[in-house]
C-alpha cells in the first residue's frame, strides 16, 4: 500500500492504511488540531530533523494497562525512600527539552525536533499535553511527557540522569492516572524498560477498537488543564507487590 503524501490542510488517512513498517502518511503540519486528531485515531508523528513529518501507527502496538503496572522489589524500596521530589506539569518545556537532549542507545541524534518541542508546548498550554518530573535538591534529574485524549495517555518520551529517576516518575504518573480512570498508557513501541513494567503488545486492530471507545471517554478529573497529584495520593500506599 502506497504511503500518502498530505498537504497542510489535508486530514490524516485512516491508521489501518499504514504500510508494513507502520508508516501512515508523510507531510502535513504539527498543529494542535492535527496532533489531537492523530492521537485520537492511534497515529503519532515520529521523524528526524531535516525530514518531512512522518506519521505512524505500528502493528503491533505496545501498551500498558495501569491496573497491570508491575513494580519490582528494588523499585518499591526506592519509592519508599523518597529520594526524589515528584511533580506534575511543573516544567513541561524543561522536561521535553531534556528528553530531546538525552542520548539514546543506537541513535546518533534525536527525533524530538525543535518544531516538535514548540508544538507539544502549545499542546501543554492548551491543557492536552502533560509531564511528570523528578527533582533532586532542586535539579531536574528525570521525567517524561505525553498527550492525554479521553481515558488514554499517550506516552512520548522519558529521560533520566540519576538512578531510577524516570522509573519513579513513571510509577507516580501511572498510579495517579489509574485513580483518575485512565484505561490505557500507549507506549507506542516495545522497549525492555517498559516490558519490565508490564507493558504488552496488542495488534493494531485491537488497539484501534479500544481507543475508539476510550479516547471519547469523559473523565471529570481529566478536563484539559494543568495536573496535580490528588491531596491523598501515595504511590506506595497499599503496594504489597501483588501487581506482578
Amino acid at each position: 500500500m502506497a504511503v500518502r503524501l498530505i498537504r497542510a490542510d489535508e486530514a490524516l488517512p485512516p491508521p489501518d492504511e499504514a504500510d508494513s513498517s507502520g508508516l501512515v502518511a508523510v507531510g502535513g503540519d504539527l498543529s494542535t488540531a492535527r496532533l489531537l486528531d492523530g492521537y485520537q485515531r492511534g497515529i503519532f508523528p515520529w521523524y528526524e530533523e531535516g525530514l518531512p513529518i512522518l506519521w505512524h501507527s505500528p502493528d503491533p502496538r505496545y501498551v500498558l494497562r495501569p491496573s497491570k503496572l508491575h513494580v519490582n522489589r528494588s523499585l518499591r524500596k526506592a519509592l519508599r525512600r523518597g529520594t526524589y521530589q515528584i511533580r506534575l506539569d511543573g516544567a513541561f518545556r524543561e522536561v521535553i527539552s531534556a528528553c530531546a537532549q538525552s542520548p539514546r542507545p543506537g541513535q546518533d541524534g534525536t527525533w524530538i525536533t525543535g518544531e516538535m518541542v514548540d508544538a507539544y508546548c502549545q499542546l501543554f498550554e492548551q491543557g492536552h499535553a502533560h509531564c511528570v518530573e523528578a527533582r533532586h535538591e532542586g535539579e531536574l534529574v528525570g521525567g517524561l511527557y505525553g498527550v492525554q485524549v479521553g481515558a488514554v495517555f499517550c506516552g512520548e518520551s522519558m529521560f533520566s540522569c540519576r538512578p531510577d529517576a524516570s522509573k519513579i516518575a513513571f510509577v507516580h504518573m501511572v498510579r495517579q492516572l489509574e485513580r483518575w480512570g485512565v484505561q490505557l498508557i500507549d507506549c507506542q513501541v516495545h522497549t525492555e524498560h517498559l516490558e519490565r513494567f508490564g507493558a504488552e503488545n496488542w495488534t493494531r486492530k485491537i488497539f484501534l477498537e479500544r481507543i475508539k471507545i476510550w479516547t471519547q471517554s469523559s473523565l471529570p478529573a481529566l478536563v484539559p488543564g494543568r495536573w496535580n497529584f490528588d491531596p491523598d495520593f501515595d504511590p506506595v500506599d497499599g503496594d504489597d507487590g501483588s501487581k506482578h
